[in-house]
């Protein structure tokens, strides 16, 4: 056997652990994107907040098998933030702080995992808590984020739609509704259709009623 194909033999052994790890993770990560979509859009009340326990914990079994990936942290954080606004109330300030605590880790780890998930995740969550004295909300924080993040991914569905209902929110309905059509022409993503279903009945919920305010502002 010559030199050649010997370092090419020794390289592929040596990469077949890596490779093996990443289709690991990547499985893990589709089975929590699944049943997030699940019990986040198809259940309610005790039902939800049951599914929602039990998969706070299968994250964090995904996040201490795979603490070094930036995406088990990236889910984990999704999955509590989830839970946080399910519960609502002061009662969801411990999960969104831990929620905080797993983006700022994938950010660590690799910002650009996942299309920036962590970024857009954490900017929402700054938009969506309450600021100081209660907790960390922060709209400045959170709109520098979600630029981050979509000069990552400017095309996908969850950064134009979140992005889209931070405009709203902020009362600038045009470009809301710029980000918000970006947002239904985003492309199909692989192996998740539910959340994309009802993402997509989010966007136009959002787009009725920015209609409505740039309706009101025009008969002004």
């Amino acid at each position: 056997m010559n030199r050649l194909m010997k370092n090419t033999l020794v390289s592929l052994v040596l990469s077949l652990p890596l490779a093996a790890n990443a289709n690991a993770i990547d499985e893990e990560i589709t089975k929590l994107q699944q049943q997030w979509a699940h019990i986040n859009y198809e259940l309610k009340d005790a039902a939800q907040e049951q599914g929602f326990k039990k998969l706070v914990q299968q994250a964090q079994a995904v996040t201490q098998a795979y603490s070094d990936n930036a995406k088990s942290w990236i889910w984990s954080g999704i999955i509590q933030s989830s839970f946080a606004g399910q519960k609502g109330g002061l009662g969801a300030l411990s999960l969104a702080k831990k929620s905080k605590k797993d983006f700022e880790k994938a950010i660590e780890l690799d910002a650009n995992a996942l299309h920036g998930s962590a970024m857009m995740s954490l900017g929402v969550l700054f938009h969506k808590v309450p600021g100081w004295p209660i907790a960390f909300g922060d709209d400045d924080k959170a709109e520098e984020l979600m630029k981050k993040a979509l000069a990552i991914n400017p095309k996908g569905i969850d950064g134009n739609y979140f992005y889209g209902e931070y405009l709203y929110d902020e009362g600038k309905y045009q470009q809301a509704k710029d980000y918000l059509n970006l947002a239904l022409q985003a492309a199909p993503r692989p192996n998740r259709p539910l959340a994309d279903k009802y993402r997509q009945q989010e966007i136009r919920l959002v787009l009725e009623k920015v209609e409505k305010r740039l309706n009101k502002r025009s008969k002004k």
